[in-house]
């Protein structure tokens, strides 16, 4: 239970900290974050066989989007603290470091590099998208600052 409960607290709470970095710099740069909208869209066409869209946003919308994205991307953030506390163990959400954190925050970039990116016509590692190498960037430093947020989730 008290693992289950470590990966809860430190999945919303990283993905929170995810959340208000992509605020800050839509805020301060004018960059826009991701619309889950458009993830609960390509979750929602699963269903029916349909993976992969060119691009997401001229696929039909599917019915309650915006909350299946948002509800999916808590969900994935409490998966991957859970990951993370298999790979270090509940001594390290007790007594957490930087690095471990920050390190498997960078490796989380695979998901959506691989999986997500591609399904949603964005190509492999944002090829597709018109600058790709900023989508990359993007996408590096949103998961660097969940795995920033998992240090501070696992604080007081």
């Amino acid at each position: 239970m008290t693992f289950l409960i470590y990966a809860l607290l430190i999945g919303c709470g990283a993905t929170v900290v995810m959340d208000i970095w992509a605020l800050f710099i839509k805020r301060v740069w004018g960059v826009p974050s991701l619309d889950y909208a458009l993830v609960g869209r390509w979750l929602g066409h699963m269903p029916s066989g349909r993976f992969f869209h060119a691009p997401i946003a001229q696929s039909a919308s599917v019915p309650g989007e915006k909350a299946l994205g948002w509800g999916v991307h808590y969900l994935i953030g409490v998966i991957f603290a859970a990951m993370l506390l298999s790979i270090v163990g509940l001594d390290w959400a007790r007594d957490p470091s930087l690095m471990p954190a920050v390190l498997f925050g960078l490796m989380t970039v695979v998901a959506p590099f691989f999986l997500m990116q591609p399904g949603m016509g964005a190509g492999v590692m944002g090829s597709k998208t018109p600058a790709p190498n900023n989508t990359r960037m993007r996408s590096l430093m949103a998961h660097t600052s969940f795995g920033i947020g998992c240090i501070g989730a696992t604080s007081g």
